[in-house]
């Protein structure tokens, strides 16, 4: 697979070791580590700012000596540039007499253009007003004798194989109107950034953010590269940091205060950016600058058989621990609270939840309680109602019972046994255990509820989450519906993570040793008698692994991936686990279902959105019910499974 078809493109950010005031050395320096990125298919190298001489070179750079030598070092990077696109700063003179501080853009071998720096910085430690007058405003066309045509102005881009990069300097970040905005509002995809950013306590974590923060508002990809500990450290220290971001992700970091030389790599992808920049409306209407030039470039970009970027298999959890748990605390905040508002709107103190014993009403139960708290209201408020049918197991009815005990909630237990066997005879049903057979119980408990509700004047609380949402893994006008359902966009592999850390950190003994056990039985809907007294009716079995589905639907609706892409992404995720006719299998089961299902997702009840995706046909999805599935189908069913 070459990942470059996907929308993938790999960068380099890369920190030289620096002969002060030689340009000569600079050039072959830059182009030995710049052969090692060209090696290693980075498509784009970038070198830091005033590379070509040292940016601590001072009042060198009023030297003819340095200047001419400049000349001739770019020459030189230009005969044996091995890259489709390598940017390198130096000075440069104008006819006219003004000095600019410049990235040069070379590819192939010529420079294609001039970007100089906006915004010169002139407090504190820095001087460079002393030597270089700001480039916002200059516009000049340059025909050299040895170095050929081109223009020198901060409005241009720079074409690579359809994608646009855009450049700025160092400070240009720091500037309240950075240059990189309108850079990618004329269209610019990723922002190179040559930079001297001396270390100073805490700076670090303020240039992070800064470009992470620029690639998030402005839908790019960053990528910074600074200058090294080898500049003068007469004043100042430099730590070359190497950094890249997307859309405020940190993508690559490179350690500081290396003497030696170092670079970063990083896998962008190009496709997810044009996703996210077409779903952003107020970036879409934002005013576009006028009369930027783009300088399109000839040359191809390298193949990428595989990616330098992971993506972990659970991509809606956090894999670090204190990040789950700040996570975990703060989505069961906004259950508890959506939730406490709903009881104000409908002028209620009481709750209805039915217990089944499983996972998602395991955590419903959990959320009311917080609700109940924000709000002072007892816990005999809490209505727990466990309807056992002719599929539930003695386990799962036991648990529901346990779990209410331990938090202190009435519990209150209803068999919907006769009540089916009557519907089922009403219905002249043989008694096969088919989808009326499973669906009456469904409805029947869904009747209950709503009628109990009524009789206490309370709302029912829906237990379903986001995975059974997106696959229609759900009964129509039964466990489908509900007054307001707290977990509606948290999905199946969030909600076991969400139990396992309650029970680690929230819980006390006796309530941790109970979800550790709804934890380990199977997730069923468990709408078919059991067999030798355990659940009969595995759903995994039946629709394919939670895990994979929320990482199709992730990728699907989170960035706008073809199948194709996550079908790739997958077997590059769950190497190991599954293999790749597995994942093509579930992946096409995920779109026929995802598709097929949206009737259900239409009349979906109010529910709080907890992360960036969502299923509410009021807000985050809007699909057609009757949409088409055959056309991405097609696109699976060609898939070569490896």
């Amino acid at each position: 697979m070459n990942f470059s078809d996907l929308g993938y493109i790999r960068l380099s950010a890369a920190s030289p070791k620096v002969a002060i005031a030689d340009p000569t050395a600079n050039a072959k320096a830059i182009i030995e580590q710049a052969t090692t990125l060209a090696a290693n298919g980075a498509s784009i190298g970038l070198f830091p700012e005033l590379c070509v001489t040292g940016y601590s070179a001072e009042d060198l750079f009023f030297s003819d000596t340095l200047l001419n030598g400049c000349h001739t070092a770019l020459a030189y990077l230009c005969e044996h540039n091995p890259l489709p696109l390598l940017v390198v700063g130096t000075p440069w003179q104008l006819q006219d007499g003004r000095l600019l501080n410049c990235a040069v853009v070379i590819s192939q071998q010529h420079i294609v253009g001039l970007v100089p720096k906006s915004a010169q910085p002139n407090y504190g430690e820095f001087y460079d007003l002393r030597w270089f007058v700001p480039g916002a405003n200059i516009n000049e066309s340059v025909i050299h004798p040895t170095l050929g045509q081109f223009a020198v102005r901060v409005d241009q881009l720079f074409d690579l194989n359809g994608i646009l990069v855009g450049i700025e300097i160092c400070e240009d970040l720091w500037a309240p109107l950075a240059p990189s905005t309108n850079a990618c509002l004329a269209g610019a995809e990723i922002i190179l950034n040559l930079s001297a950013s001396n270390e100073l306590i805490s700076k670090a974590e303020y240039r992070r953010d800064l470009v992470r923060l620029a690639s998030a508002k402005n839908i790019c990809a960053y990528i910074y590269a600074s200058a090294g500990s080898t500049e003068s450290t007469k004043d100042t220290v430099f730590g070359g940091h190497c950094l890249a971001s997307e859309s405020g992700q940190l993508l690559g970091e490179s350690p500081r205060f290396n003497l030696q030389a170092h670079e970063i790599y990083v896998d962008v992808d190009t496709a997810r950016l044009r996703h996210d920049r077409r779903q952003n409306t107020t970036f879409a209407q934002s005013p576009r600058p006028n009369a930027y030039r783009i300088n399109r470039l000839i040359c191809d970009v390298p193949s990428l058989a595989e990616l330098r970027r992971e993506y972990p298999s659970h991509p809606f959890v956090p894999t670090d621990k204190d990040e789950f748990a700040a996570r975990a605390q703060e989505i069961l905040q906004i259950q508890a609270t959506g939730l406490a508002r709903r009881m104000l709107a409908a002028h209620t103190d009481n709750l209805v939840i039915g217990v089944s014993g499983g996972l998602d009403s395991s955590v419903a139960l959990l959320v009311c309680l917080d609700a109940l708290e924000k709000l002072s209201i007892d816990r005999e408020h809490i209505h727990a109602l466990t309807l056992p049918g002719p599929g539930t197991s003695e386990k799962t009815n036991q648990t529901a019972h346990r779990l209410a005990q331990i938090t202190n909630v009435p519990m209150q237990e209803i068999s919907i046994d006769a009540a089916v066997k009557q519907h089922l005879q009403d219905l002249d049903h043989d008694g096969t255990h088919d989808v009326v057979f499973e669906n009456a119980q469904a409805r029947e408990r869904t009747q209950i509820l709503f009628n109990y509700a009524n009789k206490v004047q309370g709302i029912v609380v829906g237990t379903g989450d986001l995975s059974e949402l997106a696959l229609g893994w759900c009964t129509f006008n039964a466990d489908h519906m509900s007054s307001y359902n707290v977990n509606a966009s948290i999905p199946k592999t969030m909600m076991a993570y969400l139990v396992r850390w309650y029970a680690e950190y929230r819980a006390s003994k006796e309530l941790a040793d109970v979800l550790n056990d709804v934890l380990e039985t199977p997730i069923s809907p468990e709408l078919i008698p059991p067999k030798d007294g355990k659940i009969s009716q595995h759903t995994e079995s039946i629709v394919g692994p939670y895990e994979l589905h929320d990482y199709f639907l992730f990728h699907f609706l989170r960035s706008g991936a073809s199948p194709t892409k996550i079908y790739h992404l997958a077997c590059v995720s769950f190497a190991g686990t599954y293999d790749g006719a597995d994942i093509k299998y579930w992946l096409r089961q995920f779109f026929q279902r995802f598709l097929s299902q949206q009737f259900k997702r239409t009349t979906l009840p109010p529910g709080p959105k907890v992360g960036s995706v969502s299923l509410s046909p009021r807000g985050d999805w809007r699909m057609p019910d009757e949409t088409s599935s055959e056309h991405i189908l097609a696109e699976v069913d060609k898939i070569t499974a490896s």
